[in-house]
């Protein structure tokens, strides 16, 4: 946090310098041009020890998925090789968004109220849909055009790696919140290389879902308590491996930002380098040419 707060104050500073009208820009003395060298130097700092903590946190980050990815697959288990159809165009469903509370990331929060948003536009007329929002991120995009689906939000995510303890809450929370959902899609960023990720979806299904449908008679000895604590943990740990996936998408979209604001800060010194070079070197020839001109005057 003091690293985001620092790099806050560092751009303002030059983009008070970089926000001088446009005649003044042009008569900036060596006093200025020193100055905002040395905020966007400090940027510049700032953003290279950031991309070396969201390097660290993207090899954990990393390592956690390929050990949960297990965990995900089996998830969908029953739905996918059990041959139990989701209901799809249910009147009341449940959509649930994981983004983070941290940014300086690109758009990766972005892309999951996009995607949310979308999905609201396409429900048909008739359907309840209630949406629980994992991070402030995602939530205030998507609060100032569809605040009425918002049923809750979680807040302080990704200040640490997950927990399947925070996974569970916002499961229970979900499901203790009186809102009696009959299917659900879970919207996150699929991490695929360190360079890449996209937004996917993930089929929620509940044990009243599951009830009705005859492939589930299949299984002996399967009754409405067991399917309901099944529901219960598969959304947890849902949740938990979503959260896994867009935390490791997170930290590499941060680590290639902030190499990128290195380089784009780097460009920027060099350039401040020259117009500062320049600009010197035209005070010294301004000052020899009024030495020069004061003595031919004296004689």
């Amino acid at each position: 946090h003091l690293g985001e707060s620092m790099l806050r104050t560092a751009v303002f500073d030059a983009a008070q310098l970089a926000c001088l009208p446009a005649g003044a820009r042009h008569m900036a003395t060596l006093k200025e041009i020193s100055t905002r060298l040395k905020s966007v130097t400090s940027i510049q700092k700032i953003t290279k020890s950031m991309k070396m903590v969201s390097a660290a946190k993207y090899a954990r980050a990393e390592k956690a998925l390929k050990e949960a990815r297990v965990n995900g697959d089996a998830t969908q288990a029953l739905v996918e090789k059990g041959g139990v159809p989701l209901t799809e165009n249910a009147d009341k469903q449940l959509f649930i968004g994981i983004s983070s509370d941290r940014g300086l990331c690109g758009g990766i929060h972005s892309g999951i109220a996009k995607a949310v948003k979308v999905a609201l536009k396409e429900i048909p007329a008739g359907v309840e849909v209630k949406l629980v929002s994992v991070g402030d991120k995602a939530r205030s995009i998507i609060q100032r055009t569809n605040a009425s689906h918002i049923l809750l939000s979680a807040n302080e995510v990704g200040r640490r790696p997950p927990v399947f303890a925070e996974a569970s809450l916002v499961a229970q929370e979900a499901l203790n919140s009186g809102y009696n959902f009959k299917s659900g899609t879970i919207f996150y960023n699929h991490f695929k290389t360190a360079a890449s990720y996209e937004v996917r979806k993930r089929p929620v299904f509940t044990a009243a879902t599951l009830d009705e449908k005859n492939e589930i008679l299949a299984y002996e000895e399967v009754d409405r308590e067991s399917l309901q604590s099944y529901t219960e943990f598969t959304l947890a740990s849902n949740i938990f491996y979503t959260m896994l996936e867009s935390t490791a998408s997170e930290q590499s979209a941060r680590m290639t930002a902030m190499e990128n604001a290195s380089s784009n800060a780097g460009d920027m010194i060099s350039s401040l380098r020259l117009t500062f070079n320049r600009t010197r070197q035209a005070v010294i020839t301004r000052e020899l040419i009024e030495i020069i001109s004061g003595a031919s005057a004296l004689e």
